[in-house]
């Protein structure tokens, strides 16, 4: 492995030479704007779907989460889903019994995400490889169990229902058609991948992927590798505790499977579906995956899952960088054109 500090040559690296490194990780600003403008237009193009859209807007922030920690920080992880859960029923609990504010859900749920992630991250950090990955799919079991338990609180296995949220700074409320829930989601999204985008980008992030790529020179320099990746999984644990809140937000309820093992995973077919260590490759593999599913769970119930297995051997045998990394090549490829014309 090379260390955060080596860059490529120029000289021997093609793509350096149409492309600044910052620009083959996040495209810049373009990314961002991209995803709204997009976001935009299927509201507009797709008036029937937005229920899918809703999800899709919501998964792609949890898959977000779990790229910054396995992307920026190297973390294998399984068991994303915990905080995932946790801020679901986090803020869903709050709007039933306290406040039912959409940005007061949004903060209970991510303020619920973090601490789980910080207390669990200082237990399972000092692991790694397999013993890391069974330690975060236990997280993730005690979390469902929990739950499961907490029936006062969480309704059980019936799942927490009878969450109203208040209408959005007052004005707009939330309609059956999904017309504002989709358009909250979407605005939450793109406020996250502005945020992440800035914590990458940030000393600290630049220190995470320093740990990802050389543990060992970071302890030489005064750097503390454990407490970079804790402190990135707490960060990971709050984005992926406002998705939860989110999706308690538009639909209204909670269910066990929130925090589940099968969730924990389909989130990381999707990264990497879409791409790892890019941010926006999150929306990519979530979109991807999401729409191919519901396009072919409605024509083939039974057999969608093999259908989505040969895709993902595809997209690994042919563009192992995710579906991101083939728009990376063609855009160097464009620039490399317009150069030598």
């Amino acid at each position: 492995m090379t260390s955060v500090a080596e860059r490529p040559d120029p000289m021997t690296d093609p793509m350096s030479r149409h492309t600044p490194p910052a620009a083959r990780r996040d495209l810049g600003w373009i990314g961002i704007p991209l995803v709204a403008a997009v976001g935009l237009a299927a509201y507009w193009l797709l008036p029937d779907d937005l229920a899918l859209l809703t999800r899709i807007a919501a998964s792609a922030l949890f898959v977000l989460s779990l790229d910054l920690v396995l992307g920026y920080g190297g973390i294998a992880t399984l068991g994303q889903a915990a905080m995932f859960g946790t801020g679901a029923y986090a803020a869903g609990i709050v709007a039933v019994n306290w406040n039912s504010d959409p940005f007061v859900m949004l903060a209970a749920g991510g303020l619920a995400g973090g601490l789980v992630a910080l207390v669990t991250g200082a237990l399972i950090l000092h692991a790694r490889g397999l013993t890391l990955l069974m330690l975060t799919i236990a997280v993730g079991q005690i979390v469902q169990e929990v739950a499961n338990k907490a029936r006062d609180w969480t309704g059980g296995s019936d799942g927490l229902s009878g969450i109203d949220p208040a209408p959005v700074l007052g004005l707009f409320r939330f309609d059956m058609f999904g017309r504002t829930s989709y358009l909250f989601a979407l605005a939450v999204l793109v406020a996250g991948l502005m945020v992440a985008r800035r914590i990458v980008r940030s000393p600290f992030g630049l220190a995470c992927r320093g740990v990802r790529e050389d543990p060992l020179r970071i302890s030489a320099i005064g750097g503390s590798p454990k407490s970079y990746l804790v402190a990135l999984y707490g960060v990971a644990g709050v984005f992926a505790g406002v998705a939860g809140a989110l999706t308690a937000v538009t639909s209204g309820i909670v269910g066990l499977d929130s925090a589940g093992f099968p969730w924990s995973a389909e989130a990381l077919v999707m990264l990497v579906l879409g791409g790892t260590g890019r941010l926006y490759g999150a929306v990519i593999g979530t979109a991807a995956f999401m729409g191919i599913h519901h396009v072919l769970a409605a024509s083939d119930p039974f057999h969608w899952m093999g259908f989505i297995g040969l895709f993902l051997i595809g997209i690994v045998l042919f563009l192992p960088g995710g579906i991101a990394s083939g728009f990376e090549r063609l855009g160097a490829l464009l620039r490399g054109k317009e150069n030598r014309a």
